[in-house]
């Protein structure tokens, strides 16, 4: 996928409290370098949006991440190997993912999981690249970060079978009212993306409505999932503050309540405080 053109949103009002954006992919935004991630991130402080977790999708774009992660102590990283780029996935490039998982700044595995949309990858595949990934996330100790485009009920079976890590969070949580309950009622934790602001999407929205504050995060996915009214223009980490706003609006609570909530589930989950206590690679 590439971004998407056009005029980027403007940088809103920093939120009445920071949230944290909890997956997006600051390499397809565009940033190549430390100073490329700190006016990214910069952008989004300015929105009250203090933290965000850059995440890879393929082998190159995870050593990118984990190496940021220690340019700018606002970023950490998430890696795995996409779903779609799984037909051919070597014992060498298990061993990368590995690695990269196993430093500080990298606070979970992902994105993982099963995409029955796009014709990339066999699904056979996908499955067994799914479970490496979960065991691989109980074995580091970290959330697993999952990937969920058409496959619901799949990966459910899988996280069944193979028994979930501690942590599970479902990216850019795309389900309806009675899969966010099945998802709730196991504890797993369900982001929200630009998504969940389009006014025709009343499944997803009912979903969102639902969640417990505690299992509850936003995200953006950038640079794709640009939130209303600004959808199909370029998506940068700052959006997220539009996104809880209209989360906030949705729920019928406050914005300073939300977005403390949202930020104390990132930290939890993903440990955030901890990590940031112990930055000997960052600038």
């Amino acid at each position: 996928m590439t971004p998407r053109k056009g005029e980027p949103p403007p940088v809103p009002p920093a939120l009445p409290a920071p949230v944290v954006d909890a997956h997006t992919h600051l390499d397809a935004c565009g940033a190549k370098d430390s100073a490329d991630v700190s006016t990214v991130l910069d952008r989004a402080s300015a929105a009250g949006v203090d933290r965000v977790i850059t995440v890879a999708d393929d082998l190159g774009s995870a050593r990118w991440a984990a190496e940021a992660s220690t340019w700018d102590d606002r970023l950490f990283a998430a890696v795995a190997v996409h779903p779609t780029r799984t037909a051919e996935f070597s014992d060498a490039d298990k061993a990368v993912v590995e690695e990269l998982a196993g430093r500080p700044r990298v606070v979970a595995v992902g994105e993982t999981g099963l995409d029955y949309y796009w014709d990339y990858s066999p699904r056979a595949a996908q499955r067994e690249a799914f479970r490496w990934h979960i065991d691989l996330a109980k074995r580091v100790g970290k959330p697993l970060m999952i990937h969920d485009r058409d496959a619901h009920e799949d990966i459910l079976a899988v996280l069944h079978a193979e028994g979930s890590p501690d942590s599970v969070v479902f990216h850019c949580f795309s389900g309806d009212l009675d899969f966010a309950r099945r998802c709730v009622d196991k504890g797993y934790v369900l982001s929200f993306a630009g998504p969940v602001t389009f006014r025709n999407a009343t499944e997803l929205r009912e979903a969102a409505a639902f969640v417990p504050a505690e299992q509850l995060l936003v995200e953006t996915d950038a640079p794709f999932l640009t939130p209303h009214p600004f959808r199909g223009r370029p998506n940068e980490p700052y959006c997220a503050a539009y996104t809880l706003r209209a989360l906030a609006e949705l729920r019928g609570v406050a914005v300073a309540d939300l977005a403390r909530a949202v930020s104390a589930t990132a930290d939890r989950v993903f440990r955030l405080r901890a990590v940031t206590s112990d930055l000997p690679g960052c600038a």
